[in-house]
């Protein structure tokens, strides 16, 4: 198996990287964190423009068809970036879910809408605090009519539509919800990133259509490609991250010398790397897993998305005190990238979760 990235991949990441030094710098994700936007929308239409919302889905869609190493390219640099828009909500959630469980009618309806970045969709899981279960999940489909209330709901606010995990017939699924039908009520949820909107929708009623297969085995094939990719955004993060604590340090003075020539400095900076090296290896074994739907995908994305998490939690604290006292202002990016790690660490369930999963996916593999 290689782990490298290959040629055309490391093009579209330096195109990436350019494109986002230009268009999206921090002051964008501060703006839209102190303001009252969802999303920067502006530079959503460039980026859906450039058909990185298109990425891997089909050309009969009007996709470009591309593997999910490009997306995964992508994903790092858009974590780097922090970028504030509906991207991973649209492309990781709402797109992966209709490709793996939806009809060819619903395909045919959104995919497009999708590529061309026209539509943003989302999807809608939790109910309460803590894991998912069948037992938790009281939000009902009948008759073509969805009842019940989801929250934490990325991008909810602004989404066109929305995959539910609801109960029906004794079972689970996911079902379509338009949601600027009638029968939805939206609000907004804070969270310690304000940068990414998320909101609690209420369905009354609201008309839904049902995705093919079971809902909880459907969310556990979706979460594993997901959190691949949120992997890489973790880890871009943790990349940006180690890169402004270590400028910091080399260019800021304490009696007469560089404060990263002090041995405490170069020990943070040093667990740093490590933590994002790490990640980064799980990752691209991850990245693997995905691209070629391997067995392996399972014990894969579940070692990315912990050890990745671990990263970037470690690098943006360890960042905030490289920074010191200053490190805590709100002057100081600092804590932008403290917020987004917080958030990503629970949005495809805790780092309990998927260490859990891991064990689980590591015991089915000697049981074999």
């Amino acid at each position: 198996m290689n782990f490298e990235f290959s040629e055309e991949q490391n093009l579209l990441r330096e195109q990436a990287i350019s494109f986002l030094n230009d268009k999206s710098p921090l002051s964008v994700a501060r703006r839209v964190l102190e303001g009252d936007e969802s999303h920067d929308e502006d530079l959503w239409r460039q980026i859906a423009e450039l058909g990185w919302t298109a990425t891997t889905i089909p050309e009969k869609y009007n996709g470009l068809g591309l593997s999910y190493l490009e997306l995964c390219v992508l994903a790092e640099e858009l974590g780097r970036a922090l970028t504030p828009i509906p991207f991973s909500s649209s492309v990781y959630l709402a797109t992966e879910a209709l490709l793996l469980g939806g009809t060819e009618t619903q395909k045919e309806a959104w995919l497009p809408r999708l590529a061309e970045g026209q539509a943003i969709g989302t999807v809608a899981i939790a109910e309460s605090a803590g894991p998912v279960t069948p037992k938790k999940v009281a939000a009902t489909a009948d008759g073509g009519a969805l009842t019940g209330t989801k929250i934490m709901v990325p991008d909810g606010g602004v989404a066109d539509f929305a995959v539910v995990l609801a109960t029906a017939g004794g079972g689970s699924g996911f079902f379509l919800v338009d949601l600027n039908g009638p029968g939805v009520e939206r609000n907004a949820m804070e969270t310690i990133d304000p940068s990414r909107s998320h909101a609690r929708i209420t369905f009354h009623g609201a008309a839904c259509e049902a995705l093919t297969g079971d809902g909880f085995a459907l969310r556990d094939r979706l979460f594993e490609r997901a959190a691949v990719l949120f992997a890489f955004e973790q880890v871009g993060g943790s990349q940006a991250a180690l890169d402004m604590a270590r400028d910091y340090a080399m260019g800021r003075y304490a009696f007469g010398r560089p404060i990263a020539t002090y041995q405490a400095i170069k020990h943070k900076l040093a667990r740093m790397y490590v933590a994002r090296t790490l990640a980064q290896s799980n990752a691209y074994y991850g990245a693997w897993a995905l691209s070629t739907n391997a067995p392996e995908l399972g014990v894969a994305a579940a070692t990315a998305r912990v050890s990745a998490t671990q990263a970037f939690r470690e690098c943006t604290e360890e960042n905030i005190q490289t920074h010191g006292g200053m490190g805590f202002t709100w002057e100081f990016d600092c804590h932008l990238y403290y917020r987004r790690s917080k958030l990503l660490s629970v949005n495809l369930g805790s780092e309990a979760f998927w260490k859990d999963k891991l064990i689980t996916c590591i015991e089915a593999e000697n049981a074999a």
